[in-house]
């Protein structure tokens, strides 16, 4: 346990510094590259091809199979690795699982990216602002003006803060990179089969709401963390606070308001409302007050007020794991 302890602090700092190179093989391509496999493998044995809702039993069925599947095999593969690892030699043990807590933490990743949208907005490059966001959200970005684009970057890194961040951190502080890579495919199932649309409604809604139960704790220890970090970063923690009380549960999910209402109340801004999705409008309520309009500047304070929340989150739960090892 004190070896996954110290191979999550080593994964967190090389995280900071290099995040995610290209040219390093991300493991959870591989998770998706499962995903997409069993998917297309239990829609041929359950006779459901099409995918078009017209057999939710069946449909639901193959999606908890999947899920069952996936996690055993994502979780299942780096615990054999690792008991093989500690069986030459436990410092082989921690190197591989350094470079794996490495790689399911994307602070530096959602920063990098984030701040290509702020570079076009900068440059006055709208075109080239939307395309960079299209590439962290899953919203239409093509009707966004400046004001929604910059608005768009800063959602995402309020709600990835935890998906990428908090969540497979609180996991990893528990149970090593097994319980992170367990989180993780979770999340990318829910990614990429949790839709509500005609393929995925059933297929996909199990591991929906196996991502809305694994990211509960996860969520509100963020928005905690991140209220926290606000006083830390000067920025407006009061508010912080009163916005998460008020807000956080206008969204449909009851986890991604959790941080967002805490980002909208720091930045004194308005996030949410209507977006574009497949070319359908989405109603949907805002979060914050609009105190003052978002600029682009609010990307950078918002990458700030994440890395604030990563190093508090991290100090404090690896305190006290230290402290309940040392107790046990």
């Amino acid at each position: 346990m004190r070896l996954s302890l110290l191979a999550l602090l080593i994964g967190f700092l090389i995280d900071l510094i290099l995040g995610d190179p290209r040219w390093l093989y991300h493991p959870i391509r591989l998770v998706g590259n499962l995903i997409s496999l069993l998917e297309g493998i239990l829609r041929r044995i359950f006779g459901i091809p099409a995918g078009e809702g017209k057999s939710p039993k069946k449909e639901f069925a193959a999606g908890v199979i999947l899920a069952v599947l996936v996690i055993l095999v994502s979780a299942g593969v780096p615990l054999i690795l690792l008991v093989l690892a500690q069986w030459v030699h436990p410092y082989l043990r921690l190197v591989l699982e350094s470079i794996w807590c490495w790689q399911l933490l994307a602070a530096r990743s959602l920063r990098d990216e984030s701040m290509k949208v702020f570079d076009r907005l900068k440059d006055d490059d709208l075109e080239g602002s939307r395309h960079a966001v299209s590439m962290i959200v899953g919203r239409d970005t093509q009707r966004l003006d400046k004001t929604g684009v910059a608005k768009a970057a800063v959602e995402t890194v309020a709600e990835n803060a935890s998906d990428g961040v908090i969540a497979p951190m609180f996991y990893m502080m528990i149970g090593g990179a097994v319980l992170g890579f367990f989180y993780k495919a979770i999340n990318t199932m829910d990614s990429m089969v949790g839709y509500k649309n005609d393929r995925y409604l059933y297929f996909g809604r199990f591991a929906a709401k196996l991502d809305d139960a694994a990211n509960f704790v996860p969520a509100r220890l963020c928005a905690l963390f991140m209220i926290a970090a606000s006083f830390l970063c000067r920025m407006d923690g009061k508010n912080a606070w009163k916005i998460f009380k008020r807000d956080r549960f206008n969204h449909a999910s009851p986890n991604s308001a959790q941080t967002e209402a805490v980002m909208a109340g720091a930045l004194e801004i308005q996030l949410a409302g209507d977006a574009w999705y497949f070319g359908e409008l989405h109603k949907k309520k805002t979060i914050g007050d609009n105190i003052r309009p978002v600029e682009p500047e609010d990307i950078v304070r918002a990458n700030e007020l994440l890395y604030g929340t990563a190093a508090l989150a991290v100090t404090v739960m690896s305190a006290v794991k230290w402290i309940i090892l040392l107790i046990v």
